[in-house]
């Protein structure tokens, strides 16, 4: 026998969806949630599914104090995170040093970035913010998670370490690199195109 929500707290006659039901109710919400911070379809898939999965095997322990999907969101967060974690460990050894591209081995420039005369100017317009998206798409997962939570959401540095388990010197690493990447796309994918 599977069993059931526990429906104490709850308004009376409000019914609990079922396992079974979960997709139908939650999916669409916990894929756009998922996607928005893996940035690639087929890893939020994979982590709906697994959380899902998760759900179930724990579903005993829901105890009916929140609603079904804030608890299936705190479970997709911790999956989201896991594999942000396992991209990071991996890219570490992958990725060459993005510092080589802008710095020689004395700490100065190879080539300094261009000037961007009046980046307010930039921020008025749609077609700006549609090629910075996409360069924060083109981030390493974690690197762009950290940039995203810190930078467009705003989350202070405490919360993001410990959102991300990370520490704040890995923090500011992950941040800084981050805007180095993004300066070098918006000069590829904005500025030689304005030229």
């Amino acid at each position: 026998m599977i069993p059931q929500f526990p429906t104490e707290g709850r308004a009376a006659g409000q019914r609990l969806p079922e396992p079974s039901e979960w997709l139908e109710h939650y999916g669409d919400f916990l894929y756009r949630y998922a996607l928005a911070r893996l940035r690639r379809s087929h890893e939020a898939e994979e982590a709906v599914q697994e959380t899902l999965l998760a759900a179930l095997k724990a579903r005993w322990q829901f105890e009916a104090r929140s609603q079904p999907r804030t608890w299936l969101i705190g479970i997709l967060k911790r999956k989201i995170l896991d594999r942000l974690r396992t991209a990071a460990r991996e890219a570490t050894d992958a990725e060459p040093d993005e510092l080589d591209a802008w710095f020689n081995r004395s700490g100065h420039w190879r080539r300094m970035p261009r000037n961007w005369n009046d980046p307010a100017a930039f921020a008025e317009r749609s077609e700006f913010w549609n090629v910075v998206r996409g360069c924060v798409a083109k981030l390493p997962p974690l690197m762009g998670e950290a940039f995203t939570l810190r930078t467009i959401d705003d989350c202070g540095p405490t919360e993001v370490c410990r959102e991300l388990a990370i520490s704040r010197n890995n923090l500011w690493v992950l941040l800084h690199r981050a805007r180095l990447r993004l300066v070098r796309c918006l000069e590829i994918h904005w500025f030689d195109t304005e030229q």
